[in-house]
């Protein structure tokens, strides 16, 4: 067989184009992988070497695998070319990517710490480690590592960017605000920045600003769908449903598929007094979500106003059949089994739903067609404990 150093050549030009580097990788973003023409022509590149060229120990072979997410055969590559020298900070540093990729965290911190052991200023390490740390459930080392790096790198985005990510995650939702503040200042047009602190806005209950976040999103990227989606729930609560329906209707054309969307669009047409509206979204939910529990006992709230109680009655039996946990459709049926005349039925779904969700009680006390038959169950619970 013939050998050539040509093709290597050329792999180290395409990881040089792709911007994923011959020697450190740099991995594209959220684990990204090489897609359409760039994978076929990295392929091809590797099926150059792999017949041409005798010594495949190399980073850029290395690299060229994982670029095209053989993660596992990039693994191989980077753990032999450490038994011949221990001390390659790339082939380290690659390798332990790799192994983040294969979801060995424990092993991607152990090679990440190594790195930074050679070499603890490089912010790319704790960077990484950060977000190993991050998918092990660590959050407060994740955060560390990306405060460690953004302490060495000021402007480093996707540092910041992420400690955001985790403040939320955590409930540090102050902290989360004022990072994604710093995100937006060094990089003013990144739509998802604006959205995740407009979420920490609303946990923060700061509403109004919230909504002015999604909409920056919205403004920087107008197909950000989880923009208009969380404008649209934040405008439903404030009372503005009128605007939340027009929100929920762009994420529906932006996502044909989402069943929150429907649902949720569904009930503002609900408050609005719209029920056939309703009802179709409604419909919609169920068409892409079979028996989705909420979907389903929101349309019995819909046929129960529309005085179609048998209709009610069925859909928020079935919601419990769905999901036997769900406090709501006990509290409905019960409604309607009281308005119906049945007090054992009442009864018995009216005190399945206070032992769920004990706060119903009070709402049933106040309710005219349940206060009543609360009185009743407690005389019954009085008598019996009396015999």
């Amino acid at each position: 067989m013939e050998y050539s150093e040509a093709p290597l050549a050329h792999l180290v030009q395409l990881l040089e184009q792709s911007a994923i580097g011959s020697t450190r990788i740099t991995p594209l973003p959220r684990g990204g992988r090489l897609r359409g023409r760039a994978r076929r022509e990295m392929q091809q590149a590797l099926d150059e070497v792999e017949t041409r060229v005798q010594d495949t120990n190399t980073l850029a072979y290395g690299n060229g695998c994982f670029s095209v997410a053989r993660y596992a055969d990039a693994a191989s590559v980077f753990q032999r070319i450490l038994e011949a020298e221990p001390a390659h900070p790339e082939a380290r540093f690659n390798l332990a990517l790799s192994y983040a990729r294969l979801k060995r965290y424990r092993d991607a911190v152990q090679e990440f710490t190594q790195v930074l052991k050679q070499s603890p200023a490089m912010a790319e390490a704790h960077y990484q480690r950060g977000n190993v740390y991050d998918d092990l459930g660590e959050h407060e080392l994740a955060l560390s590592d990306y405060a460690f790096a953004l302490g060495l790198r000021p402007d480093y985005l996707r540092a910041s960017y992420n400690r955001g990510v985790v403040l939320a995650k955590v409930g540090r939702h102050e902290e989360a605000v004022a990072e994604f503040s710093r995100v937006v200042n060094l990089s003013p047009g990144l739509s998802n920045a604006y959205l995740n602190r407009g979420a920490s806005l609303d946990e923060l209950s700061r509403h109004e600003e919230a909504i002015e976040d999604y909409g920056l999103a919205i403004e920087c990227n107008p197909e950000n769908a989880d923009a208009w989606f969380n404008r649209a729930r934040t405008c439903y609560y404030l009372g503005a449903v009128d605007d939340a329906v027009a929100d929920y209707s762009q994420v529906i054309n932006l996502r044909p598929d989402d069943t929150e969307a429907y649902n949720n669009r569904g009930l503002a047409y609900d408050a609005l007094g719209e029920y056939d509206n309703a009802l179709r979204d409604y419909g919609a939910a169920l068409k892409l979500k079979p028996g989705f529990a909420e979907t389903l006992n929101n349309r019995g709230a819909a046929y129960e106003a529309l005085e179609d109680r048998e209709r009610a009655l069925e859909d928020y039996l079935m919601a419990l059949t769905e999901r036997p946990g769900f406090a709501a459709p006990f509290y409905n049926a019960a409604r309607l089994y009281a308005k119906g005349g049945d007090v054992e039925q009442c009864v018995r779904y009216l005190g399945q739903a206070i032992e769920l969700e004990p706060s119903l009680g009070d709402e049933a006390a106040r309710d005219d067609e349940l206060g009543w038959v609360l009185e009743l169950r407690r005389l019954r619970d009085d008598r019996r404990d009396s015999l």
